[in-house]
């Protein structure tokens, strides 16, 4: 199994299928525009500068289950995140990442990653490091700053 048999809507209400990103090492971050963690935006959007043109892309997908910080709509989350952040990291639709909602891919991650405790996501900015073949490679809890994935993407890349 690997994520290339998933599909997502993107932001603009697209159907994207990960079989598009086949070859490229993604990083895949459930986010919210009212979180405490939100700056994280920034440190993402300094990660996809540095490494696009490596084969590395990034997929937020914004979500509205951790204390509501996620309210927004598609136009308003594409709004900030741009004015904001200058984000031009693909973003998702609002999906759900825990419960019987869960986005299909998410439930695949979290099956092939598990937390410390179990498979849920505790928070907003969890991310997931996904290999060049689409195979989960690494979990990252939400206080893990972007910056710090950076040995691992180097090591999935094959850049020193």
């Amino acid at each position: 199994m690997s994520i290339y048999q998933f599909n997502f809507k993107n932001i603009d209400g697209e159907e994207v299928s990960f079989k598009s990103l086949e070859g490229k090492v993604v990083l895949i971050v459930n986010t919210a525009s009212h979180c405490g963690l939100t700056y994280h935006y920034k440190g993402l959007e300094r990660l996809y500068q540095d490494y696009k043109d490596d084969g590395f892309e990034i997929i937020g997908f914004p979500c509205n289950q951790f204390g509501k910080q996620e309210p927004g709509t598609a136009d308003e989350i594409k709004s900030f995140c741009d004015l904001n952040y200058g984000v031009s990291f693909q973003l998702s639709e609002k999906i759900e990442v825990n419960g019987t909602n869960a986005h299909p891919v998410y439930q695949y991650l979290k099956s092939e990653l598990k937390g410390k405790l179990n498979d849920s996501i505790k928070w907003n900015f969890t991310k997931f490091l996904v290999d060049s073949n689409g195979v989960p490679f690494k979990r990252f809890s939400s206080t893990v700053e972007p910056e710090d994935i950076k040995p691992f993407i180097d090591q999935l890349i094959g850049k020193k």
